[in-house]
């Protein structure tokens, strides 16, 4: 088994030395701003497996979404009935929410993918992974050129959450 493989496994498994880790760390996130940019990937398979690489031009954020509330709130006053239910605004999951949320705070990037890293009873945590669009690094290699070209892909539901979303 390689390194990518083990780390996977590990992530599946969460025995209780990984689950008190992992505890520890969502406390010290829920401390953090909303998005905030880090070093380098918590899960460094998944994050391979999207099209993450160690080079310039290519950078991790990590963005928290609230959970719940995305629906209307109850009608107290008189309404017909047909028109007194409870629909859902949002026809989004909360990892395209977040996608969207880091490409408004990095307008000079482009998201290429994201993952999910975590959850408490209030927030739950993507890795969203971005490209500079006009880093000399990104315009030398012809697949992230092109991806990078492609402006607001996490608007238009083109990142593989939003494909999901889009049932395509």
């Amino acid at each position: 088994m390689g390194l990518y493989k083990h780390v996977k496994e590990t992530w599946k498994k969460q025995d209780h030395d990984f689950l008190q880790m992992h505890r520890k760390r969502l406390a010290e996130w829920r401390k953090e701003n909303t998005t905030v940019r880090i070093e380098r990937p918590t899960r460094i398979d998944r994050a391979r497996s999207l099209g993450y690489r160690a080079k310039q031009g290519i950078i991790v954020v990590r963005q928290r979404v609230n959970r719940g509330g995305r629906q209307r709130p109850t009608i107290r006053s008189g309404r017909r009935t047909s028109h007194n239910f409870q629909r859902k605004i949002l026809d989004k999951s909360y990892q395209q929410i977040a996608e969207e949320r880091a490409n408004d705070k990095y307008k000079n990037c482009e998201v290429l993918n994201s993952y999910f890293v975590g959850e408490d009873a209030i927030y739950r945590w993507y890795e969203v992974i971005l490209i500079d669009r006009d880093h000399p690094v990104v315009v030398s290699d012809p697949l992230l050129k092109s991806l990078a070209n492609m402006k607001g892909r996490a608007n238009r539901g083109l990142t593989s959450a939003g494909r999901k979303s889009r049932d395509v």
